[in-house]
């Protein structure tokens, strides 16, 4: 089975801090105190209404401070920014002055990492996972686990896909980054350091958030 353990999905795969310092990302790290715990009973339970199934995901075996909260929040961003503390292993989404809803995440692990500022320009649904050639001339052996999609040899969108549930694309300096916030079929690997660049959400959280962020969400990824 393609995991994220392995590959990234759809990225590209760039040097570590390929981004780092170009594009004026606040150097400065957020504060938060915890306003409120949602019913995580309730809110990690099988997600209704969608094409595939999202499961149910045992919160229980996750370190809390990973799991979706209401903070209060220090940082001078505007309300409907995105910040990815990619540190403390933390997406924040600014609710207004003051507050935001803070998210556990997956982030780049080392030689991945990158920081700077994005927007996001596309918004997929159950998207398909389409590997970059540079990764299949890496690791070859995927090339049994692709099949055809809409948009070359791939995963198809679906409980298979490293993509999970959703992925948002960020575009920065006029190009595709090559990097997605999404979900994943990995939920343990929430808090760490294992993608290849691009940030990964529990796929309850992914699926709440995107229903959140517009077009042209501005990204912010501290380093």
């Amino acid at each position: 089975m393609i995991t994220r353990r392995k590959f990234c999905s759809g990225s590209l795969v760039m040097g570590a801090g390929a981004l780092t310092g170009c594009t004026g990302a606040p150097s400065s790290r957020p504060l938060d105190v915890t306003l409120a715990r949602p019913d995580y009973k309730a809110i990690y339970n099988e997600y209704p209404g969608e094409r595939f199934a999202i499961r149910g995901f045992d919160y229980r075996k996750a370190n809390p401070v990973f799991l979706r909260q209401t903070v209060a929040y220090s940082g001078p961003e505007r309300p409907g920014t995105v910040v990815v503390d990619t540190a403390t292993r933390h997406l924040y989404f600014v609710e207004e002055v003051g507050k935001a809803t803070r998210y556990g995440v997956g982030v780049g692990r080392d030689g991945f990492a990158w920081s700077g500022n994005a927007r996001i320009n596309m918004k997929r649904d159950w998207p398909d996972w389409i590997p970059p050639s540079e990764m299949v001339s890496r690791t070859p052996e995927i090339v049994a686990e692709l099949q055809p999609t809409p948009r070359g040899l791939g995963v198809p969108g679906g409980p298979r896909s490293p993509l999970g549930a959703r992925a948002m694309y960020l575009f920065g300096e006029g190009r595709d980054l090559g990097y997605r916030i999404h979900g994943t079929t990995e939920p343990e690997t929430i808090g760490t350091n294992v993608s290849s660049g691009c940030i990964r959400m529990i796929n309850q959280d992914i699926a709440h958030l995107y229903a959140r962020v517009a077009i042209g969400t501005p990204v912010i990824v501290l380093a």
